[in-house]
């Protein structure tokens, strides 16, 4: 191999939107240090190319949204299965705690879709030459804010396993918009049940309105809107 070409970096982007995707290949393939080796739609063919023996990537840009699976899931197997590849999410997500986790996962750099082709370039090439991307501050929070959703997930687990199944059926008809009269009538059950149900549900959530279940049920997956 020539000198050249050793000072080559093979990148890998993984994209679904390959209107996005093949343009951004293309402007990386035009620079002379900067060279894509393979492109995945989807995490089933990330993960495909990854398991191929023959796969060398020096930087893989990841998008975090992909059709069947987070690219976090990725990062953490590319980490694992191929160490010395340096992870670079590019994604138009802005949800914090997804960001936090891919930066858990082993991110090396966090870019929007926005970002300009330069940008993306002069990231690609400090990683590259082992510059950091992400200050130690900024993993530290990620991490901070990660170990935090987590504890929240694990208490409201434990709140809503103590709901009954009928509780959880009172809740998806308040989601629904139903009146008192109306869940009574769905449910066979008189009002005056319905209303000690919603107090108990209000009880054992830790709110102190019919509202603020609504909010917790939804944020946790309890409830179906259509």
């Amino acid at each position: 191999m020539s000198e050249e070409a050793r000072k080559e970096t093979r990148m890998m982007l993984i994209d679904d939107h390959t209107s996005f995707r093949e343009p951004l290949a293309f402007m990386l393939n035009r620079e002379p240090d900067l060279v894509v080796v393979s492109q995945a739609g989807s995490l089933t063919e990330a993960r495909e190319q990854l398991g191929d023996v023959k796969f060398e990537a020096d930087v893989a840009i990841i998008d975090l949204e992909l059709p069947d699976g987070s690219g976090v899931e990725f990062i953490d197997e590319l980490r694992e299965i191929r160490p010395r590849t340096l992870a670079l999410v590019l994604s138009a997500y802005s949800n914090r705690i997804l960001l936090a986790r891919a930066i858990e996962a082993g991110a090396a750099g966090v870019m929007h879709k926005s970002s300009r082709l330069e940008d993306i370039i002069d990231g690609v090439r400090r990683l590259r030459a082992g510059e950091q991307l992400l200050s130690q501050q900024e993993v530290i929070e990620a991490v901070r804010l990660v170990s935090r959703q987590r504890r929240e997930d694990r208490e409201a687990e434990l709140i809503i396993g103590k709901l009954t199944p009928r509780e959880q059926e009172v809740l998806q008809a308040l989601a629904e918009g139903l009146s008192d009269k109306e869940i009574a009538e769905r449910l066979y059950i008189g009002i005056g049940t319905v209303r000690t149900h919603i107090t108990s549900i209000l009880a054992k959530l830790g709110v102190q309105s019919r509202l603020q279940a609504l909010v917790f049920a939804v944020r946790h997956g309890l409830v179906n809107i259509d």
